[in-house]
């Protein structure tokens, strides 16, 4: 049986595992983590209101508890060895979790229950989200809302991690360990300059976009694959002069004149009145966007309100945007609701 006063840390050190057995000094562990964070014992000793004598003699008695050595003294100078830096990365995943609980014991103090924590990829949480948020504004009214704008795989992160109610991710997102559904699929749309000699044409086609300097997403990217295939389909290569791992930046890109480029029409939407002119793409270039949220959790009200108004807001955003094309492209499929979540899923 194991005796509840130690702590036993595994750590990865010259590709192999070391188990650190430590009594449960929690706060030499945390002035440990402050040192390596801050880079110095003088820094520490400031972040934690100590003096840099009781830093010291604290790292001293967990490198004797632990039976290793942490540090290199040198000109009163510390230098992590090896081992504390695998001590480290491991000391940093068991904080993540406290850090997490201070953060929602900090939120319920100051907002109560009554906050809603959402986060999304910049396809949706640039322009897209906020035009919702307006939507729904008698449920703000009883709410307050965070939205925090980052990556599909760090969205997926705060899931699991409970530090939001409500994600929206990219389709090549993981998924695993969150609940998910698709919200809506939407296909690409050509992004031109004002000006632009294709901003003549009704529909745009490969071989068109072939003789332009074309700025892409990232060539991983799954909408980049898809993009790519349909290319070698149809016999052209495009000339791509810049990468990037976002439409915003695309369409940014291209308002600067540095090339065309193929975004989903959800971010054209927000460019609408930025000189940028967009018309579709003969073949079907798909996005998706999915909705992610913790697993066997129970949703607020606000919550179960935001896929309704998401669908919405997509259905009336496209609609304007049929309205900014020619009469003979306004029948062409922006977004398909197809195969995606029900009303009641949230």
């Amino acid at each position: 049986m194991i005796d509840p006063s130690i702590a036993l840390i595994p750590c990865r050190y010259n590709h192999r595992t070391v188990l650190f057995v430590l009594p449960m000094l929690s706060r030499e562990i945390e002035i440990f983590r402050t040192v390596m964070t801050s880079g110095s014992a003088t820094r520490a000793a400031k972040v934690l209101g100590l003096s840099q004598p009781a830093v010291s003699m604290s790292l001293r008695r967990l490198e004797e508890q632990a039976g290793i050595s942490l540090f290199l003294r040198s000109g009163g100078k510390l230098q992590p060895t090896q081992e504390a830096s695998a001590l480290f990365a491991e000391v940093q995943q068991h904080f993540v979790g406290m850090d997490v609980i201070e953060h929602r014991l900090r939120s319920l103090k100051q907002f109560g229950a009554g906050r809603v924590r959402i986060a999304s990829f910049p396809g949706l949480g640039v322009g897209f989200l906020p035009r919702v948020l307006a939507d729904l504004k008698q449920e703000r009214e009883r709410t307050l809302v965070s939205l925090q704008v980052m990556g599909s795989q760090d969205v997926r992160r705060s899931v699991l991690r409970g530090e939001v109610e409500l994600g929206l991710v990219a389709d090549d997102a993981p998924l695993h360990g969150v609940e998910h559904a698709l919200f809506a699929r939407y296909f690409g749309m050509v992004a031109l300059p004002a000006g632009h000699p294709l901003a003549e044409c009704a529909l745009i086609t490969p071989q068109q976009i072939a003789r332009y300097p074309f700025v892409a997403l990232n060539p991983e990217d799954t909408v980049s694959l898809r993009l790519a295939a349909i290319c070698r389909q149809a016999g052209v290569q495009l000339r791509t002069v810049i990468e990037s791992a976002y439409t915003i930046s695309l369409c940014e890109m291209v308002r600067s004149g540095i090339g065309i480029a193929i975004v989903n029409p959800i971010t054209a939407f927000d460019f609408l009145h930025a000189g940028l002119v967009f018309r579709p793409f003969t073949q079907r270039l798909e996005f998706a966007a999915l909705t992610v949220l913790p697993a066997g959790q129970a949703h607020s009200s606000f919550i179960k309100a935001m896929l309704p108004a998401m669908r919405r807001r997509l259905a009336a955003d496209m609609q304007r945007m049929r309205e900014q094309m020619p009469p003979s492209a306004q029948d062409v499929e922006l977004y398909s609701f197809a195969g995606g979540a029900p009303e009641s899923y949230l």
